[in-house]
């Protein structure tokens, strides 16, 4: 049983604070060790379960954040940037099963701690085949694209929720419930972790009972910016139309040109926005 896992930080245990997931923030080198703490009981769970491998796919931001000397030896660590597909690089048919840990609320959703999707103050909206769009639903479609189940979600209390009206009956774990954007009543990092270790033993046991999140091709990926000008520099991508001055959409029968376009657009949106592209 092969098992993957893609592990993002905004939901790790015990992070409210954008500082501590960005390197010389203040406790950044402590996010990177509860981060990897958070990995490493799913993959203690998938071991216990039988697995026979583990792939764990650094997720956050410029993926240098999960700790190599650190994480549990069992398992094979896919890290750093330029991963063609991103938050899912690694993923193909060969697996049994994908685990999601680390894991936010899609933008805008209320209590959703750290909430976001994609890139945190660039992007207002995204859709996928005209509904709106987390992480958790892209990710869970691009595994689904290759026949594979996700089976766990851990992060805070409303990417569960998320996750639950999403894909059933997964397994989700709750390390934090959201008060506001940057504040959430937490558990502590050891009880967290064992329940983490419990959900994802207690999915892989039950695998029987997940079936891939299918979606009907063509794949619409559509994008609402905060600003007219990352659309317009987005939209001269081939194959990218405008429908709309901050609102851009793209089609393919290939999910994995959704999840490399998401590169592209993150490189151009993180150019304008902070005034080093054409437009700044």
């Amino acid at each position: 049983m092969k098992v993957y896992l893609s592990v993002d930080m905004e939901g790790v245990t015990g992070l409210t604070d954008p500082e501590e997931m960005h390197a010389g923030g203040r406790g950044y080198e402590r996010g990177c060790e509860l981060m990897t703490g958070d990995a490493n009981a799913a993959i203690e769970g998938a071991f216990e379960a039988g697995a026979s491998s583990v792939l764990v796919n650094d997720a956050h931001g410029s993926t240098k954040k999960l700790r190599i000397d650190l994480i549990d030896p069992r398992a094979t660590l896919i890290r750093g940037p330029g991963k063609p597909q991103r938050m899912a690089h690694g993923l193909d048919p060969s697996f049994q099963a994908a685990c999601f840990v680390g894991y936010h609320a899609r933008a805008g959703v209320q209590h959703g701690v750290l909430n976001h999707t994609w890139m945190g103050k660039e992007i207002q909206n995204v859709y996928l085949n005209g509904e709106v769009c987390g992480e958790t639903r892209l990710v869970a479609a691009c595994a689904g694209f290759h026949g594979v189940p996700v089976v766990l979600v851990a992060g805070d209390e409303a990417v569960g929720e998320e996750a639950r009206e999403l894909l059933g009956d997964v397994e989700t774990v709750a390390v934090k419930k959201g008060i506001d954007k940057f504040s959430a009543e937490l558990l502590p990092p050891s009880v967290a972790q064992a329940r983490i270790r419990e959900a994802t033993s207690r999915a892989l046991d039950r695998l029987t009972d997940f079936t891939p999140y299918s979606l009907a091709p063509p794949y619409t990926l559509g994008v609402e910016w905060n600003s007219t000008a990352i659309a317009a520099g987005c939209s001269l991508i081939p194959g990218v139309k405008s429908v709309g001055p901050r609102h851009i959409e793209f089609s393919t029968d290939d999910f994995s040109q959704i999840m490399a376009l998401f590169g592209l657009f993150s490189t151009i949106g993180g150019q304008i926005a902070c005034g080093s592209g054409p437009y700044g």
